[in-house]
């Protein structure tokens, strides 16, 4: 009988040993996957990506305006900057047109920002289906080709946009660094919002609409540091494809 009792402890101590491995190894999995790109997602599978494993992507939203995306277009230029990504409305696209054939000159990216700049997450699915629709005849009728990314106007989204994207065979790009430029805190705010933050593989949101009338004084000192620490500054498409995806399910 007391054989027994200690052959059963033995057996614990072993079963004890391995699950303790086993739980290591699902620790040291999480880790690395951790490294991946994160996204927002459904269980089934649709993606919202928001940061990436390397380099660094700068973009900016278009909703409206007038004024402020030309000067934008010109510092870029200037600073020698060739990857970024523009996400731009349809309605202001058709405004336009020789601004969005400077973007595509200059060799940006060009993503959706639907059409009439509405809150996706107050819209049922067929109005943002028709939004989404409307804004791709916008771009084709300018034969802005190969348009893949798409971010929810005001930023706010749900698992429903992600499904409605999927079928319009469109990746949902949110931010990891928001520059909070469209409250106009200031320059050197501006630059503190994205320069404290912005690392290894972070998208960072920029406004190129009328409302953020400090972006442009603060977009050299962001370029700047950026170049100081060494990051390359490359499309999201780019940053996409040289990435694979991390999970986390969004409601």
């Amino acid at each position: 009988m007391k054989f027994f009792v200690v052959l059963n402890a033995k057996n614990l101590k072993q079963y004890s040993f391995i699950l303790v491995m086993a739980l290591c190894s699902a620790l040291f999995l999480f880790l690395q996957n951790s490294l991946h790109t994160p996204v927002f997602s459904t269980e089934d599978g649709p993606k919202a990506v928001y940061k990436g494993e390397k380099n660094i992507a700068i973009t900016f939203n278009i909703g409206w305006g007038d004024e402020k995306a030309g000067p934008i277009l010109e510092t870029l230029k200037r600073e020698n900057i060739q990857s970024a990504t523009f996400f731009l409305s349809g309605s202001w696209a058709e405004r336009h047109p020789d601004l969005v054939t400077q973007i595509v000159k200059e060799g940006y990216e060009i993503g959706l920002l639907g059409y009439n700049y509405k809150d996706y997450s107050d819209l049922e699915d067929e109005e943002i289906i028709r939004d989404i629709s409307k804004a791709q005849e916008v771009f084709t009728k300018m034969n802005v080709k190969n348009i893949e990314l798409l971010r929810a106007p005001t930023g706010h989204f749900d698992k429903r946009l992600l499904k409605i994207s999927e079928r319009f065979g469109l990746t949902v790009v949110h931010w990891s660094v928001d520059s909070k430029d469209w409250t106009n805190p200031g320059v050197d705010q501006i630059v503190k919002n994205v320069t404290k933050k912005a690392h290894k593989g972070d998208i960072i949101l920029l406004h190129a609409s009328d409302a953020a009338k400090q972006t442009n004084k603060a977009l050299p000192i962001i370029l700047d540091e950026l170049r100081q620490r060494n990051l390359t500054l490359v499309t999201v498409s780019e940053m996409i494809s040289n990435s694979s995806a991390q999970s986390e399910e969004i409601q």
